[in-house]
């Protein structure tokens, strides 16, 4: 195996361990930290895709500013045991298991059946550049980017909403 194999397994296993954390944590301030921790990971990928761009976008907006942004509403909104909603169900989440793993084995299976017939090798020199993302960006792409920052400033609004004491 060489460096590169060896660290693109470490990332995946840092970054699957991380995102199960997330959902697993008991503590939404923990589940914040778990998910920082997979934005790194999946910027680490994006470094060994030679994508360095995406990959310090990733860490500045989803790891800096959003989490931030996160952490903030999780404060603000002061959770606490007593605002905890009770246990509904057990078997809920019985349900919920036995579903996401028929999910885990029609995607296993799926992969398994589909054409492995070799990996098309796309690491040249213009891949992960600047100029052809942004080219792409602001023509193939401008509606959706255009919306996700509607979906943003959506958000932001919601946390000082929700943040706001009723007197």
């Amino acid at each position: 195996m060489s460096v590169t194999e060896i660290l693109f397994w470490f990332l995946s296993v840092l970054a699957l361990g991380s995102a199960i954390m997330v959902v697993a944590s008991k503590s939404p301030v923990h589940s914040i930290l778990f998910l920082i921790l997979t934005f790194f990971a999946i910027s680490g990928h994006y470094i060994l895709l030679n994508a360095q761009f995406l990959a310090i976008v990733n860490i500045i907006v989803y790891a800096g500013a959003i989490m931030v942004l996160f952490l903030f509403v999780v404060m603000l909104m002061n959770l606490n045991a007593e605002s905890e909603p009770p246990q509904k169900n057990k078997y809920l989440l019985y349900g919920g298991t036995i579903a996401g793993a028929s999910l885990l084995l029609v995607l296993v299976a799926a992969l398994k059946q589909s054409a492995t017939g070799g990996m098309i090798e796309t690491n040249n020199g213009s891949t992960g550049l600047i100029e052809n993302l942004g080219k792409l960006l602001f023509t193939d792409y401008v509606f959706p980017f255009e919306i996700s920052s509607v979906l943003f400033l959506s958000a932001m609004i919601g946390a000082v909403v929700i943040s706001k004491r009723e007197g």
